[in-house]
C-alpha cells in the first residue's frame, strides 16, 4: 500500500510542478512564445496517428510553402504523464512555425488508474506518430528533410526516448535534442525526495511500486539495484540508451528539483559525456521544476536550443545545415 502512495503522490506532484513551470512565466519568454497568425502560418489540428482517442497531433505549418525541404521540430507536453495537452504547447509551437519549421505538438494516452497507460506505452506512441506527422506535412506541400525532437517534465523523457532509443527508425534522420527537467533514469538511491532511497521493507516496496507503473509492469523489489532491474528497467531509461552515436543535445536541470530529483539527471550527464556526444548542459542553481528562478540561465538554454535547431536542421532549400 505504501508504495502505491508514494507513487500517486509522485504523480500529483510531477504533473502541478509541470503546470507551475507554465504558469510562472518571465517577461522574454514572450521572445518563445507567439500567436499563430497567417502571417506565421497555419494549424491543421487533431490529426489521427492510430485509432485510440488520445493519438492525435497538430501540425504547424509555416507561411512560405514551395521550399525544397523543411525541418520538422516535434515538442512534446508536459504533465506528470497524467495530464497536458498539446495544445499547452501552442505558443511555443507557433514560435518554431515563425522560425520557418513545421512544427507538431502530439497526444498521448495519459495514465490514469484505469487504463494502465506507462511511460513506455506513451513512448511507443510517440514513436508511431512519426512517421505519420511526416506524412501529414509531405500531403500538406511540406516535404520534411530532418528533424529534431524536444519537450519539458514529462514531454522531456518522451523526446529523449525516441531520440535515443528510438531514432534509429525515424522516418527522417533526426538531428537534434532539447528537453528540460525530464526523469531520465530510475535508480531507487537518487529519488531520495521520496523516501526511496533508504534500505527498509517500505521503501524497496515503494521504489517497485512507482517503478512499475511508471515502466508498465510488475516490479519485484528483490530486484532492485541489480543488473537485473537495469535491464528490466532500460526500456523507460532514457540515459541507458545513449551511444557514441546519438544526437546533439541541450538539456536544463534544477540542482532544487525535487519532483524530478537532481541526482536522477547526473546519469544523462555522464552518458553524454562518457559517449563524447555533443551537449550542452545547463544547471540552475535555484531552480526546481518551474521558471520561478534562474531566468537569466533558463534563457540562455532557450537560447542553445535556437542556435542548435539553426545548426542542426536543414536551412530550408533542401540542404543539411550541419553539411556546410
Amino acid at each position: 500500500m505504501y508504495g502505491w502512495i508514494c507513487a500517486g503522490a509522485f504523480l500529483v506532484s510531477f504533473a502541478a510542478g509541470a503546470a507551475s513551470r507554465f504558469l510562472i512565466r518571465p517577461s522574454w519568454a514572450r521572445e518563445y512564445d507567439v500567436r499563430m497568425t497567417d502571417e506565421v502560418g497555419t494549424v491543421e489540428k487533431d490529426l489521427s496517428y492510430g485509432p485510440e482517442s488520445a493519438e492525435k497531433f497538430d501540425l504547424y505549418l509555416p507561411a512560405d510553402p514551395g521550399r525544397q525541404g523543411y525541418g520538422l521540430v516535434v515538442y512534446i507536453h508536459a504533465g506528470g504523464f497524467t495530464s497536458g495537452d498539446k495544445s499547452d504547447d501552442a505558443g511555443r509551437l507557433a514560435w518554431l512555425c515563425s522560425q520557418g519549421y513545421v512544427a507538431a505538438g502530439i497526444n498521448y494516452t495519459l495514465r490514469t488508474d484505469q487504463n494502465g497507460a506507462s511511460v513506455l506505452s506513451q513512448s511507443i506512441e510517440i514513436k508511431s506518430a512519426i512517421p505519420e506527422v511526416v506524412k501529414a506535412a509531405e500531403a500538406a506541400g511540406y516535404p520534411i528533410r530532418n528533424m529534431a525532437i524536444g519537450g519539458g517534465s514529462a514531454g522531456g523523457t518522451l523526446a529523449m526516448l525516441y531520440a535515443f532509443r528510438d531514432a534509429k527508425v525515424a522516418p527522417v534522420p533526426l538531428r537534434f535534442l532539447f528537453e528540460a527537467v525530464g526523469p531520465s533514469s530510475f535508480e531507487r538511491k537518487d529519488w531520495h525526495s521520496y523516501g526511496l532511497d533508504k534500505d527498509t521493507p517500505e521503501s524497496r516496496a515503494a521504489a517497485a511500486g512507482l517503478f512499475g507503473i511508471m515502466l508498465g509492469q510488475k516490479i519485484d523489489p528483490s530486484i532492485l539495484d541489480t543488473p537485473e532491474y537495469h535491464d528490466v528497467i532500460k526500456p523507460i531509461s532514457g540515459y541507458m540508451w545513449v551511444t557514441p552515436d546519438s544526437v546533439p543535445t541541450v538539456i536544463a536541470y534544477g540542482t532544487h528539483e525535487k519532483v524530478c530529483p537532481f541526482d536522477s539527471s547526473r546519469h544523462l550527464v555522464q552518458a553524454l559525456k562518457e559517449n563524447h556526444v555533443p551537449y550542452e548542459y545547463f544547471e540552475l542553481p535555484h531552480y526546481g521544476h518551474g521558471l520561478q528562478n534562474d531566468s537569466r540561465i533558463y534563457r540562455m538554454y532557450m537560447d542553445a536550443v535556437k542556435e542548435g535547431l539553426a545548426k542542426y536542421l536543414d536551412d530550408g532549400d533542401g540542404k543539411d545545415a550541419d553539411a556546410e
